[in-house]
């Protein structure tokens, strides 16, 4: 007997075995990684989600802190063919539903064919398909989640030393810990502000490099850091991961779109248009750029043409669409973060009044 169900926005119900039980909803996302699922997992990015892995054995080498990228689980719920108990303990611990024994591979066409979507899960000994519809019906759409950054970001500026050779403000809109890493391991100085700081907050700092971070969401609803970036274009270099290229770009006067199921995995192909190299890199995002602004398109996704980097020499901005610290994933893109520094260094700081 089953004690889990899995209710679709298309009106199927499907059953499952409960792992870890709750009651849930969220936006039905997959991803292709084979490896990876403790950073995956912890990824801020994942907000307001049901994250279902393809990857049929989730918890194969265990559950170790250092891997996190954030202190507490992410998505609202876990999907897969199979969880080890080292996993399904863990997700349980958080108090976040998690549900195997389902044919992944169904979930993962049917959010391919039809797009991301509402989902809700049920899962217990005292469970019923009813309840997963329930949480379904009940869920919003991500544009509905205004206060999304809030979820994620930092409450108060915290600073990571790495050894002063440059001054970064990073708006913390969901940031991971290893892209925080990446840069204080280049000995940069990270302070990280909340998602809604102000002009006047990052000027504090004297920073030599804004940089915006990835997060989850619409980047329509961050419109605090619209606005630093507005503020700041043509004085101040910037930088971009993920929602933070799609910030940037729409803050500089271009626009997103969302995308029907996404970009989430470790082998998605880039195109450099200047080198023609191709490299695999990491990606977690639902929405891409649509109109690039005077920003100029540098690298595109192999498969859909999708934006991938953006660069303007006049403004000094660099951004990527992809995960570049590489946690989980390959390491062709770490090259990044010294293009980054290299901004800061050709730049005096920007300081406070």
């Amino acid at each position: 007997m089953s004690d889990a169900y899995i209710a679709l926005a298309d009106g199927r119900v499907l059953e499952a075995r409960a792992r870890a039980p709750g009651r849930t909803r969220g936006e039905l996302v997959f991803t292709t990684a084979y490896t990876g699922y403790e950073e995956s997992l912890t990824d801020p990015s994942y907000a307001e989600q049901i994250l279902t892995f393809s990857y049929p054995l989730i918890g194969n080498y265990g559950v170790r802190t250092e891997r996190f990228e954030s202190e507490s689980v992410q998505p609202r719920a876990a999907i897969a063919r199979e969880l080890t108990d080292d996993v399904a303990e863990w997700l349980a611990g958080e108090g976040v539903p998690a549900v195997d024994h389902v044919d992944t591979r169904e979930i993962v066409t049917t959010v391919r064919e039809e797009g991301a979507m509402a989902c809700g899960i049920a899962a217990g000994p005292d469970a019923t398909p009813d309840d997963a519809v329930a949480e379904m019906e009940a869920c919003e759409p991500m544009s509905a989640h205004t206060d999304i950054g809030a979820q994620v970001s930092v409450s108060e500026p915290t600073v990571h030393e790495g050894g002063g050779a440059a001054d970064v403000a990073m708006l913390d809109c969901g940031a991971k810990g290893s892209i925080i890493s990446s840069l204080t391991e280049r000995g940069a100085d990270v302070h990280v502000l909340p998602y809604d700081a102000t002009p006047e907050d990052v000027a504090a700092v004297e920073p030599d490099v804004l940089f915006v971070s990835n997060g989850p969401g619409d980047p329509e609803n961050f419109a605090a850091a619209k606005a630093v970036v507005d503020e700041f274009a043509g004085e101040l270099p910037m930088a971009g991961i993920c929602l933070g290229q799609q910030v940037i770009t729409s803050a500089l006067g271009g626009s997103t779109e969302k995308m029907m199921f996404g970009h989430r995995g470790v082998n998605q192909p880039v195109k450099d248009l200047r080198t023609d190299k191709v490299v695999m890199t990491t990606q977690n995002h639902g929405y891409t750029v649509d109109d690039t602004g005077p920003l100029e398109v540098t690298q595109v996704n192999v498969n859909d043409d999708t934006v991938e980097g953006l660069d303007s020499e006049e403004l000094d901005v660099i951004t990527r669409q992809y995960h570049p610290e590489a946690n989980p994933g390959p390491h062709d893109s770490l090259g990044f973060f010294d293009e980054v520094l290299e901004l800061a260094e050709a730049t005096p700081h920007v300081a406070a009044d």
